[in-house]
């Protein structure tokens, strides 16, 4: 099962590498943190802010050929969680099929901030997340 999240927090500290955001369930109390890199987590800052740049960075390219091939980002998926890493898969509808694509969670989530797509969790995930805490 999939529980639907947002993004509840964009922590920026400059003073090291690590960065992170957390998401939260909408209709419950759960929430994480996932820690990412600072270009990440700028992109991800960005497109929260709705900051226009006037060349396309990555994930701005990234929707950009989503959409002029046809597709759509309907939601992103972080479907596991192993040696605390997380993972992540766009689900992009084209026509009538819907293609899932690996992505790193910091991409997927920069993606669909900027696209205002729904971010997804499986059940799994919280599950594995309680039993490393």
């Amino acid at each position: 099962m999939e529980i639907e999240v947002e993004l509840s927090k964009i922590i920026i500290n400059e003073s090291v590498d690590q960065q992170v955001i957390v998401l939260a369930e909408r209709s419950g109390e759960r929430c994480f943190p996932i820690v990412i890199g600072m270009p990440e987590i700028l992109a991800i800052d960005r497109r929260h802010k709705g900051l226009l740049l006037p060349r396309p960075l990555t994930h701005d390219l990234l929707a950009s050929v989503i959409h002029q091939l046809g597709g759509r980002l309907v939601r992103v998926v972080i479907h596991d969680l192993a040696q605390h890493t997380f993972f992540a898969k766009l689900m992009v509808q084209v026509g009538s099929r819907t293609v899932e694509i690996d992505s790193r969670p910091s991409d997927a989530i920069a993606l669909s901030v900027g696209l205002k797509t729904p971010i997804y969790v499986d059940e799994q995930v919280f599950d594995k997340i309680q039993n490393e805490g």
